[in-house]
């Protein structure tokens, strides 16, 4: 069984009783976390074109229209759907705007490659704290390149973890739903991405 934030749980089962108010709130609980996954992932090409807020509702509109399938089967918990559903739209907006190609693993893994310069900067800032990488006097641009540069030698599935870890603030139990993985395999990526990433970033001199 997957570990459900106590409240949204609440709100499922009232929901799940045909409490449209329920439905309201967990839609309007979430709302600013998904504004951050789609800060953390919508590419600076795709933003110059789509208001970010336009994404975000729009996604509240599709899962109210999925919401009855989802509340009768609870597949994962309710924000990892959620958070789904957001993704697919910014694959779909990252298709049309960018890759005007099918549909493909190639197109999601550009798209998760794509953070915004702010998102960057904000990882480094994170591993910074943690007493990761080059001198915290460095200056910003630097630290923003290193940081793209380690993020793409680390193997997607580390940084898959490291970004909804450390920038859109999942839980371990949230991301391990989210990706169809164990909780213990999410905390082994995780671990293994820090590493991993001070050691790229101390590579540069």
């Amino acid at each position: 069984m997957f570990e459900h934030d106590p409240d949204t749980e609440q709100l499922v089962q009232r929901a799940s009783s045909g409490d449209s108010s329920a439905e309201r709130q967990l839609m309007d609980r979430h709302r600013d976390r998904l504004k951050r996954m789609v800060a953390v992932h919508l590419d600076p090409r795709v933003k110059a074109r789509v208001d970010p807020s336009d994404v975000v509702q729009e996604t509240l509109i599709i899962a109210y229209g999925r919401l009855p399938a989802y509340l009768q089967q609870q597949p994962i918990p309710f924000y990892p759907w959620l958070r789904q559903i957001a993704w697919n739209r910014l694959v779909d907006l990252h298709r049309l705007h960018v890759k005007a190609s099918k549909r493909s693993v190639k197109r999601e893994e550009d798209l998760e490659m794509a953070l915004s310069t702010h998102s960057t900067h904000q990882l480094a800032r994170k591993l910074l704290a943690n007493g990761l990488g080059p001198a915290e006097g460095a200056m910003r641009e630097e630290l923003r390149r290193r940081m793209k540069t380690a993020l793409a030698r680390l193997p997607a599935s580390y940084r898959t973890v490291l970004v909804m870890r450390q920038l859109e603030r999942l839980s371990t139990s949230e991301i391990a739903a989210a990706l169809g993985i164990a909780e213990g395999t999410v905390k082994s990526r995780h671990f293994r991405a820090l590493e991993r990433i001070r050691v790229l970033l101390n590579e540069e001199p």
